[in-house]
């Protein structure tokens, strides 16, 4: 008789143990092991930490000083070759999550912590009730009161998520990029699997390491893969449209604005690249760079109302001075590219009392800017950039490691929660928030 499915309901205790055992054991060699010299990952701060290099690959801490040069102090990825600096190597903070959490648990599951249904944890929270802070008014725009709706994916069904976007209008599906055997997994608004696509490999049809994910308004699914160095545009069902190669050195976050255009970040390059394509016809007509000089730009996304861009930066420099934790940077651009303002995470920081790291940002539907801070498992609303700075939690508990956000039309948040793996839903409304809905997707 074949064994029950780890994530599969058994009637067995015993065969439903034995299930959780095998999980947690492919984690530990497949996940929090090292691939180069296949020690296991530690979280000592001179020993074998998971590093992050910027190719996307992970490597250990001892085996990036070991391949390095010891003058140039760089190293070539050993997976896809590519030159990186060692000071632009930095923390796997998803994996250090999950390490700590497979050593403290010492069980096969951790369910009174965890959202149920949703997988293993990381964060060590009680599903919440009635998320977010009170506000004394409701401004025009600004998402207050958030209350968690639902909850879906988990380990299994997302593996380290790295990108979500939605198919407008009423939410008809959400897309999320992660790096399971299938890179692409599509659900319905109610978070039921749809289907999914993407097997690794280099051909027109396969993906390497997805970074990040945008849907255009006739259901055309774009993804950054920096695996091949490459923007691949497939249909909503998974056929491939056309793969576009830059050049990009890293292509990281991708978003389409209101021209239909698409917008690429270079991490490596320190661009911004403008895309025209003809959906309809399948052809890329014009590929140039409309913002160059930016420092390890990643998440870019075009507010719908203005047109006006947001450009997310990782400044390098401050990065190799403070051990690994990035300093950001949010740029806001006319719709021509023109920099109307900027604030960096310190000045955030001295706002709002807190240490912030901005991992996301997105627009609401009238325009005001809403960011996600790893670090602290929060989401902010900053309001309209190009007047005051005004900052207002939307989200302060229930989330562990958010580094994906999309703001609806319906004035719903979804947040793509990398550290318990979960796909999660807040809206305004207070209804059905004490008991927020969650759903496992098999």
């Amino acid at each position: 008789m074949s064994e029950t499915p780890a994530f599969q309901t058994s009637t067995s205790a015993s065969r439903r143990v034995k299930g959780a055992e095998e999980v947690l054991q492919e984690i530990r060699s497949d996940l929090l092991e090292c691939k180069v010299c296949f020690e296991r990952f530690s979280s000592d701060q001179n020993g074998r930490r998971p590093r992050n290099l910027p190719c996307g690959h992970v490597i250990c801490l001892a085996c990036v000083c070991a391949l390095a040069h010891p003058v140039l102090r760089q190293l070539e990825c050993p997976f896809c070759r590519r030159l990186c600096d060692i000071g632009g190597t930095y923390d796997c903070q998803a994996l250090l999550d999950l390490q700590d959490l497979v050593a403290s648990a010492g069980i096969p599951s951790c369910s009174a912590n965890r959202v149920p249904g949703s997988g293993p944890s990381c964060s060590g929270h009680p599903c919440p009730e009635g998320m977010g802070p009170q506000a004394s008014a409701e401004s025009p725009g600004l998402l207050v009161q958030m209350h968690l709706r639902a909850a879906f994916g988990g380990w299994g069904t997302l593996i380290n998520p790295t990108g979500v976007a939605v198919l407008e209008p009423s939410m008809a599906s959400v897309v999320v990029v992660h790096g399971g055997h299938e890179k692409v997994n599509i659900f319905n608004s109610q978070g039921h699997y749809l289907h999914s696509f993407g097997c690794y490999g280099h051909n027109r049809d396969q993906l390497c390491h997805v970074l990040d994910v945008a849907v255009s308004t006739s259901g055309h699914i774009v993804v950054t893969d920096a695996g091949d160095s490459s923007v691949k545009v497939f249909t909503s069902s998974g056929l491939p449209l056309a793969t576009i190669i830059g050049p990009f050195e890293l292509p990281w976050g991708v978003d389409i604005n209101n021209c239909g255009h698409i917008l690429v970040t270079d991490a490596q390059a320190g661009k911004l690249w403008q895309i025209k394509v003809d959906f309809g016809q399948n052809v890329v007509s014009t590929k140039m760079v409309v913002l160059q000089d930016l420092q390890c730009p990643r998440a870019v996304v075009s507010c719908k109302v203005s047109g006006c861009v947001a450009v997310l930066e990782h400044m390098e420099v401050q990065r190799r001075h403070n051990g690994g934790s990035a300093a950001t940077r949010l740029k806001l651009f006319s719709q021509d590219f023109v920099l109307l303002t900027l604030v960096d995470s310190s000045g955030l920081s001295q706002m709002s009392s807190m240490k912030l790291n901005i991992s996301y940002v997105t627009f609401d539907r009238h325009g005001n800017v809403i960011v996600a801070d790893s670090q602290q498992g929060t989401v902010w609303s900053l309001g309209d950039l190009e007047t005051t700075t005004v900052m207002t939690a939307l989200v302060q508990d229930g989330l562990v490691r958010p580094v994906g956000l999309v703001a609806t039309e319906q004035n719903s948040l979804i947040v793509l929660d990398s550290g318990d793996h979960t796909v999660k839903i807040y809206s305004t409304s207070a209804e059905n928030s004490n008991c927020a809905k969650t759903i496992k997707s098999i």
